[in-house]
């Protein structure tokens, strides 16, 4: 479903690396910067968490031993923890490093923010969609 204009104020729809509506990623665990459960970004989001992926177990391990440990919950700061088939907007940079590594989960490209672009090849991003027909 495509994401409404939360911002008010005539700002433009986020779009997708299709140019269209940027889509929600996840309600179920809530993701996203603005943990909106969409894949949104804003200059204040320095990781970039902008591209909607499907989890794996194969890359929950690759991430967990690259420091990035998203499978273990920390109710302290909400966050219950990964498991295979959850959605979750992660940082452009650490798809394309699990990319280079022959580790990259599947990608949800309407729910990917065009500004996952600087990090990533939209060829790239493709090669890995789950939604395109």
């Amino acid at each position: 479903m495509p994401r409404d204009d939360a911002g008010g104020g005539g700002r433009k729809p986020s779009r997708n690396v299709l140019g269209e509506r940027l889509e929600g990623c996840s309600a179920k665990p809530v993701t996203g910067f603005f943990r909106n459960g969409c894949c949104d970004t804003a200059p204040e989001d320095v990781g970039s968490h902008t591209v909607c992926v499907v989890m794996t177990a194969e890359f929950l391990a690759f991430s967990k031993a690259r420091g990035n440990d998203l499978s273990t919950p920390v109710p302290g700061f909400g966050f219950p923890g990964l498991k295979p088939g959850d959605r979750w907007c992660l940082c452009a940079p650490r798809w394309q490093e699990a990319f280079e590594a022959g580790q990259a989960p599947r990608v949800v490209l309407r729910a990917t923010h065009e500004a996952a672009l600087e990090h990533c090849a939209l060829a790239d991003l493709k090669r890995f969609a789950i939604d395109l027909s």
